[in-house]
């Protein structure tokens, strides 16, 4: 079976989907085992430690943006929103690097490239 994303994008989804497991009581359960389903094409013991981090960065995004996306924004001040969307970008920078070394180690060719961007 040739797998339908490249590294880079596949454990992104794969560490979500596991995040969103926990976090909705298993609402996600066919979700999560499709990504499952699609990692068993890599050996994912060499990229245990940057997949736990990448875990790590998605929970504390998905923190950050609770209150925003649920529409109770005006509950901040505009520094607070504006403290969390920095908080947000530097960890997505870092969410991008971990992407690249994940795929580098598991042997894809395909990198995310940001231009004029943080991350590079």
């Amino acid at each position: 079976m040739n797998p339908m994303f490249p590294v880079v994008e596949l454990m992104d989804r794969l560490a979500i989907a596991e995040i969103k497991m926990v976090r909705t009581n298993g609402a996600n359960q066919t979700e999560l085992e499709w990504y499952q389903e699609q990692a068993k094409n890599y050996d994912l013991t060499v990229i245990t430690e940057e997949f736990e981090q990448l875990k790590e960065i998605h929970n504390n995004i998905w923190n950050l943006e609770a209150d925003l996306k649920s529409g109770m924004e005006d509950k901040h001040p505009l520094e607070e929103i504006g403290r969390r969307a920095i908080a947000i970008r530097n960890m997505n920078n870092k969410r991008v690097a971990l992407r690249n070394v994940m795929a580098e180690k598991l042997n894809d060719s395909v990198r995310e490239i940001k231009f004029d961007h943080a991350s590079e």
